[in-house]
């Protein structure tokens, strides 16, 4: 099957981490639609980790699953709270991938703070917002100022209950997985990074990138959603 009539079968969901939203996959979008693979943006709120599901559910019913699902960081936890049997495979970029009963706080915090690491603490209204300092120092230090403005100016706050809720099993126990590891990432660690990976026996591709490889490294990660796509398309 050739990966046109593959993309066709496979319908890929894109699920944005905290301080973002669905233009941090812009690049991965355009260099998979020249690869024939159509892929959605999910609409996370960042509210709670259950209005976050509900979200992806949303965009589920619009494009049909089971899906590949794709989630950068926060969203690990997200797209490994999905119901399995609408899920064909998941693909976790620089993610956080919490096990049944942990929160996203324990495995974001499960090894020390990278020196440029910011400090994250709520608001009054139990958001946390990230600095904007901290995009050039811990979150992309990879990508140009001027893409450094605009991530830093779209942001959106995450609410402080979203990594602190424990999650259920997760859907990586049944199906497929995928993981894109940062080694230069400074936001979650390449160690807990692997731990995760590991547990949950993905497929790892390692990049020589930073936390937000989904705009730095656009192709590294376009590459591994077709070569995910592919697989579950070949299995079917």
């Amino acid at each position: 099957m050739s990966i046109n009539e593959t993309a066709r079968t496979v319908p890929v969901v894109l699920a944005h981490g905290a301080w973002a939203d669905g233009s941090s996959w812009s690049r991965v979008i355009r260099s998979l639609r020249e690869r024939g693979v159509k892929a959605t943006a999910a609409p996370l709120p960042l509210t709670s980790l259950a209005d976050d599901v509900t979200a992806l559910d949303r965009t589920l019913e619009r494009v049909g699953a089971p899906a590949l699902l794709v989630g950068h960081a926060y969203a690990g936890a997200v797209i490994g709270s999905v119901a399995p049997e609408k899920v064909s495979g998941l693909v976790h970029v620089a993610a956080l991938a919490p096990d049944e009963g942990e929160t996203v706080a324990d495995v974001f915090y499960r090894e020390p703070p990278h020196p440029q690491a910011p400090d994250l603490k709520p608001d009054a209204d139990g958001l946390v917002w990230l600095p904007d300092a901290a995009f050039g120092n811990a979150f992309a230090q990879d990508a140009p100022p001027e893409e450094l403005a605009v991530l830093a100016a779209v942001q959106r706050p995450i609410a402080i209950g979203s990594i602190t809720t424990a999650v259920g099993a997760p859907a990586w126990r049944t199906r497929p997985a995928w993981y894109v590891l940062a080694e230069r990432d400074r936001m979650i660690a390449p160690a807990a990074q692997r731990f995760m990976a590991g547990r949950m026996h993905a497929a790892v591709r390692s990049g020589d990138t930073d936390h937000a490889p989904l705009v730095t490294a656009a192709k590294l990660v376009s590459d591994v959603i077709v070569e995910a796509v592919h697989e579950i398309g070949a299995g079917r």
